[in-house]
């Protein structure tokens, strides 16, 4: 761990300039390692920033507390997702990477934290890919950002998502501002190949993603 970033983390630098940063947050159970094959996957050539849950559930890493299956506690979930997006601005200090070139890429768990860092937090990140997200907590006020790229990608099996959570989520986004694409695979909560596959080409339509010169703008 860096000095002065106090969650457990791997950062792997870009090779390519003009690749952004990619914030892996993982499921419940998962770790700071669980993901990291998914970021060349995403973007080869980009750099990778994947920090551990600090939450302990069952001895299982999380981002946040839960009360129960799909009920949040919500106080904790405001806190955690302020503490993680201070640690994104911090290593962006420490390590050098733009941070108007972040884009979170969450599963489950990771991916509830990302979107409520898009609700609460959205100049942290450039954009998010939401693998088998919920609805965090609706803000009120509810911040706008017009210039935030998101892919949600959930499952139509899922059993821990509903369709109707998934049209929740979608609307709530939306009401935010953010340029949204939704993909409904033919799964349930586990990640797919497709689901890989569709957030690669989705990226690569990103301008955040593509091209340093398109992305420089205020976050």
């Amino acid at each position: 761990m860096a000095d002065g970033l106090d969650f457990i983390h791997v950062y792997q630098p870009a090779t390519s300039p003009d690749a952004p940063t990619l914030l892996l947050l993982h499921g419940t159970g998962g770790d700071e390692r669980d993901l990291l094959t998914l970021g060349p996957a995403l973007s080869p050539g980009a750099g990778v920033l994947s920090p551990r849950g600090q939450v302990l559930e069952r001895g299982m890493p999380r981002f946040f507390r839960r009360l129960a299956e799909g009920v949040f506690d919500l106080e904790d979930l405001r806190k955690r997702t302020g503490d993680l997006a201070d640690f994104v601005t911090r290593a962006a200090g420490q390590y050098g990477f733009d941070p108007s070139r972040v884009i979170a890429a969450g599963f489950s768990n990771g991916a509830n934290i990302a979107a409520s860092l898009l609700l609460l937090r959205p100049e942290v990140l450039s954009g998010a890919i939401l693998f088998r997200a919920m609805v965090p907590l609706v803000p009120d006020p509810l911040t706008t950002r017009s210039d935030r790229h998101v892919l949600l990608s959930n499952g139509a099996a899922d059993q821990l998502v509903s369709a109707a959570e998934t049209e929740r989520l979608a609307a709530l986004l939306r009401a935010a501002g953010v340029d949204l694409t939704v993909r409904i695979q033919r799964a349930g909560h586990e990640l797919t190949p497709q689901d890989v596959t569709q957030a690669r080409e989705w990226l690569a339509t990103v301008p955040v993603a593509s091209s340093a010169k398109t992305a420089s703008r205020p976050a």
